[in-house]
C-alpha cells in the first residue's frame, strides 16, 4: 500500500486540469464541513448586521479583486 507521501508526490506530477479533476472528486468524497440547518441564513444575517453597523469592516469589489491577485 502506496503512503500518503508517495500518493502526493504522484498527484503534484500530473498536469493541472487532471489534478483538479482528482481533488474534485477526493473533496466529493467527504461529508461538508459546515452543515446549517438555515443553510448558511443565519450566518449571513449575522454579517450583514456587522456591516450595517460598522460599514468599514467591508470592502468593495476593487479591493477585493486586488486581495485575491495578490494571493496568485
Amino acid at each position: 500500500m502506496m503512503t500518503l507521501t508517495e500518493v502526493e508526490s504522484l498527484a503534484f506530477e500530473l498536469p493541472e486540469q487532471q489534478r483538479a479533476t482528482l481533488a474534485s472528486r477526493i473533496l466529493d468524497t467527504l461529508p461538508p464541513l459546515f452543515t446549517d440547518s438555515d443553510d448558511g441564513i443565519a450566518e449571513a444575517e449575522h454579517r450583514d448586521s456587522e456591516l450595517d453597523a460598522n460599514p468599514s469592516k467591508g470592502i468593495n469589489l476593487e479591493q477585493f479583486d486586488r486581495l485575491i491577485a495578490q494571493r496568485r
